[in-house]
């Protein structure tokens, strides 16, 4: 259990001998890109402690508009920030070189009702960043979206099977993907491409929101009755360990936890765990959004965390009245409108 956020985000950021060795041999700094998100505190902090370890004085760089601030949460442990908006070709040509480069920027809530931005945002920037990093290693966040629903048996596609998206958000997702497919064949570019499917630091995931609800005593809907959720530390040591893979034509990893689970068992665990009755409505579909990620362990190593341990950290964290994020995943919707 952690005692308070400090705590939390140094769990967060501790880097996995892995991570280590994978930076020792991907020399040079790193710079993030859209780092001031969710995850990308946590994980420009987990470089530059690698960094550190190594001793080999790489600058670790986090980019952002940082229209709402954020630079302390990166500077104060030795993470350099710049400004930028990425959609201006003159302030993203002015940004350093480096030779290992995390690509972070999407958009998906809102999609539906500007679906023009979005599609800026996740495929036309991803072909100028191209541009300005052919030099570099890039790994590039995509989503478990861009899978189609799946039969719950199934337990998910695999990085082989084809992508199949569901609404705009996860078109404009499968375009992001294909653009660094495209400049990487032409440029030349090595890309890692980071599927990621629903990361969790008990201020927010899909646990979180289904938490919450148990506590606040809201009923919960089955509809999308199965998910696969990660610790996002083990998110962020995957994407690390990623630059020593990244390939010609780009090599896709799906990153999400081992376990299918079912939302109805979950949350009767969670009404276990903090006292709490459980109501439900809906029925479970036959289908949902899923994906396996066997197949990358071997390479950028498995999960430390069990979804059983996250499940308890979560229960603990929002009974006690930890701070939370309040930006709700929406995994429930099935219809790709976001």
């Amino acid at each position: 259990m952690f005692r308070d956020e400090d705590e939390l985000d140094a769990a967060l950021s501790e880097p996995t001998p892995g991570v280590i060795e994978a930076l020792a041999r991907s020399p040079g700094d790193v710079v993030l890109l859209g780092a001031a998100g969710k995850m990308g505190p946590s994980l420009a902090r987990m470089a530059r402690r690698a960094a550190d370890v190594l001793g080999d004085r790489r600058r670790v760089i986090a980019v952002s508009r940082f229209s709402g601030g954020g630079e302390e949460a990166f500077t104060a442990h030795g993470v350099e920030t710049l400004r930028c908006d990425l959609l201006d070709e003159a302030q993203l040509a002015a940004l350093p070189d480096a030779p290992n480069v995390v690509y972070m920027p999407g958009r998906k809530f809102g999609s539906t009702a500007d679906a023009s931005t979005t599609w800026a945002v996740n495929c036309y920037l991803p072909a100028l960043v191209c541009k300005k990093y052919r030099t570099s290693r890039v790994v590039a966040f995509s989503t478990g979206n861009v899978y189609p629903l799946t039969p719950v048996e199934s337990g998910g596609p695999t990085e082989s099977d084809p992508p199949d998206p569901v609404g705009e958000y996860g078109m404009s997702a499968l375009g992001r993907e294909r653009m660094f497919e495209f400049f990487s064949r032409t440029l030349g570019v090595p890309v890692s491409v980071i599927r990621l499917n629903y990361a969790c630091d008990l201020r927010y995931g899909v646990l979180v929101d289904l938490a919450r609800k148990v506590f606040a005593g809201e009923p919960v809907d089955v509809s999308m009755g199965h998910f696969n959720t990660i610790w996002q530390g083990d998110a962020n040591a995957m994407t690390l360990r990623a630059f020593e893979h990244a390939a010609v034509p780009p090599r896709v990893f799906n990153v999400t936890g081992p376990e299918v689970l079912a939302v109805r068992s979950v949350c009767e665990r969670f009404g276990e765990l903090m006292g709490k009755p459980v109501r439900f409505t809906g029925t479970e579909a036959a289908t949902a959004l899923l994906s396996n990620a066997a197949g990358a362990y071997a390479s950028i190593g498995p999960p430390r965390v069990p979804a059983g341990r996250l499940v308890e950290w979560v229960a603990d964290w929002v009974a006690r009245g930890g701070r939370l994020l309040g930006k709700p995943t929406h995994f429930e919707t099935r219809d790709g409108r976001f």
